[in-house]
């Protein structure tokens, strides 16, 4: 069970631990993410978050107030939408991009481009 500090408790500020975890590259890390998360939501239209997750723990073989602390970033940035490819499944199950139920017209044949007709003047 956690409790509320007390009154005569000073408090460091969470911004001030973030400048300091992994020398810097923490804070810096975050902040070009953020850049691209918001480029790309942007971009998309869709949402997507940015995690930070900080891990303490107490050093092996230390005092109590040595303490180890890590630190994972992970952007989830919104995916563009695929292109879709419209296939049909035949009788055996197998994709193709016929339709088997549609009725071929073997018989068709390409029709050649119209000729000019070269205009003669009459008399």
């Amino acid at each position: 069970m956690t409790t509320a500090p007390d009154d005569d408790v000073v408090v460091r500020p969470f911004a001030d631990v973030l400048i300091e975890l992994s020398g810097g590259r923490t804070h810096t890390e975050m902040s070009e993410q953020l850049h691209d998360l918001i480029a790309r939501v942007r971009d998309t239209g869709k949402k997507g978050s940015l995690t930070l997750t900080i891990t303490v723990s107490r050093m092996k073989n230390a005092s109590e107030n040595t303490l180890t602390v890590t630190d994972d970033v992970k952007a989830k940035l919104p995916a563009h939408d695929r292109k879709v490819s419209v296939f049909y499944a035949d009788a055996d199950g197998n994709l193709s991009r016929k339709d088997p139920n549609q009725l071929e017209f073997e018989s068709l044949r390409e029709v050649p481009a119209p000729t000019t007709i070269k205009e003669t003047k009459r008399a």
